[in-house]
């Protein structure tokens, strides 16, 4: 497995035979070139998860790709005059050879105030690779890699270290920090506290990782 990073929630993943973006939203960047794209994922409808304004270009660009969005984006999809597939939880996808099981299915709590609106995680090859959006979702298999968010205003640094020891991957990739100033701070919290057996690895922005 390959993962490529373009800030935010934004993910390439790119196996033997598969290349599939996830959650290409606004606090992300440079993703907006890539082409011979198998898949686009969208976890959920919040604009740092689905930028609206390139989403079109990119899906021009690469017209074999599927569009996979959750049940809460299909709105968002339709007034961009957009072809997708809407999953739900426990749903299994077969992308350019990969499997992808749809996991989850709501969004973490941001406040009592505020309505909880759908989110899905996707497990890529029975979990050589994780992505929970927006969510504290613990799925019943093993993991290898984890997506982990980092911040974010439904998120606590000590949350997030409670979610990896959760999932206790073998290596975890932060990923949703366009919010904080010092993403760093979060990163060593993370080193410090994972589980036995975990590793934590901060990816350069823009280049393709073997993990």
């Amino acid at each position: 497995m390959r993962v490529t990073h373009f800030g935010h929630a934004c993910v390439l993943l790119e196996t033997d035979r598969a290349r599939i973006l996830v959650d290409p939203g606004a606090f992300s960047s440079g993703f907006e070139d890539l082409t011979d794209l198998d898949a686009v994922l969208i976890t959920h409808q919040h604009f740092d998860h689905i930028d609206t304004e390139k989403l079109p270009t990119l899906l021009a660009a690469n017209p074999s790709a599927q569009l996979i969005t959750d049940p809460g984006s299909l709105d968002t999809v339709a007034k961009l005059d957009l072809h997708s597939r809407t999953v739900q939880p426990g749903d299994t996808l077969a992308i350019a050879g990969a499997s992808v099981q749809v996991v989850g299915g709501q969004h973490a709590t941001i406040h009592k105030d505020i309505p909880v609106i759908p989110n899905v995680g996707f497990l890529v090859d029975d979990g050589a690779f994780y992505h929970p959006g927006d969510s504290f979702f613990v799925p019943d298999q093993d993991v290898d890699v984890l997506g982990l968010p980092t911040g974010a205003p439904w998120l606590k640094a000590g949350e997030a270290v409670d979610y990896l020891r959760a999932v206790a991957p073998r290596l975890a990739v932060p990923i949703h920090e366009a919010v904080l100033a010092n993403p760093a701070m979060h990163h060593g919290l993370f080193t410090n506290l994972a589980p036995d057996g975990t590793e934590v690895r901060v990816l350069p922005r823009d280049e393709q990782t073997s993990v």
